[in-house]
Parts: structure tokens; sequence; C-alpha cells
């Protein structure tokens, strides 16, 4: 198994097609047992036995979406989902509460967002998204689970500037996932 950029991203953002699913039900599902890392462990133990440390970049980018991405923003994910439906935030534990607004989270995300960019152009692996790979399919996934969602159904309360990521992610992955299905029509 090789390294698979699009596989990565999608996988750290998997968490959140509880959108979807609270939107369907139109119950409040978001943060809860998608963000548990008792089940991320538990789904992956069978990747582990298979792939052994190749599937460790896989297990990190599944579990940071809900231990650096929302633990310490907003909190109140049902981390230890299903032996407990308990909601857990750094907040709880003395840390400061950070909202979404907070300038600290809209640096930090920005930052990351701009780490992310610059490692993928040094290591070429931005120019994979370009390319005629049909793994590049599973990069529809958060197109339409997540990214699309966000823009025309779910309450996008976000600071303007974090709206740059989302749409060059979703420019990004819609090309990619175009180049693909155009090859595959023109068979």
């Amino acid at each position: 198994m090789s390294f698979n950029l699009p596989l990565v991203l999608v996988l750290s953002i998997v968490p959140d097609i509880d959108i979807i699913i609270e939107f369907l039900l139109g119950s409040s599902v978001h943060r809860g047992p998608t963000h548990s890392i008792i089940l991320t462990i538990l789904v992956f133990i069978p990747f582990f036995i298979y792939y052994r440390k190749k599937a460790v970049p896989y297990f990190a980018a599944l579990a940071s979406h809900s231990l650096i991405g929302d633990l310490p923003i907003g909190g109140q994910i049902q981390l230890l989902w299903p032996l407990s439906t308990e909601e857990f935030s750094l907040g709880a534990l003395g840390f400061p509460y950070i909202n979404i607004y907070n300038p600290i989270n809209v640096i930090l995300e920005f930052t990351l967002f701009a780490i992310a960019l610059i490692v993928m152009y040094k290591t070429r692996d931005f120019f994979r998204f370009f390319r005629n790979n049909k793994t590049n399919l599973i990069l529809a996934v958060p197109i339409f689970t997540v990214l699309l969602p966000t823009f025309v159904s779910y309450p996008l309360n976000v600071p303007s500037i974090l709206l740059l990521p989302h749409l060059f992610y979703l420019a990004l992955f819609s090309i990619s996932v175009f180049i693909i299905f155009k090859k595959i029509v023109n068979l």
C-alpha cells in the first residue's frame, strides 16, 4: 500500500459525515459517535493487523479530526462512545473555551491550511490531484458529504477568512474527480 494523500484528506474530515446524517434525520448527532476515538480504534484494528505501520498515517488522519480539531475548539464530542455518551472538551479540564470565531482558532486553522499547501507543493503531492488516478474518486466523499453541504444547506457560521480553505479544497477535489470522471466517460 503506497501513501494515498487523497485518502488521508478524506479520512481527516470523515467524522463530519454526521453533518449529513443530522441533516437527513433532522436530529442532533454532530460530534457524536463519528467523533469517538474508541470507534476509530475499533475500525482500524483490521487495518493495523493487515497493513501494520503503513496504516498509521490513515489512523492519525481520522483521529486528528476529533483530537486536534474538535476537542480543543468547541469540544462537546462523544470521545469515548460507545463506552460513554459523555461529551468531552478541553474546557472541562480548565483550558480556556475556544470557539470557531476565537482568533486563536482562526489563526491556527489558517496556519495549518498554509502549512498543508506548502507541504503538498514541496513534496509534489499537490500534483497528485491532477493525475489520472482512479483512487482520486474517493474525493467525491468529502465533496458530497461535507464540503458542498456546508455551502448549500448547513448553516455556515465560520469566520470569512476560513471560507478560503473550504473553497480551495472544494475546488481542488472537484477538479480531481472531474478529471477521473471525464477519463472514465471517454473510454
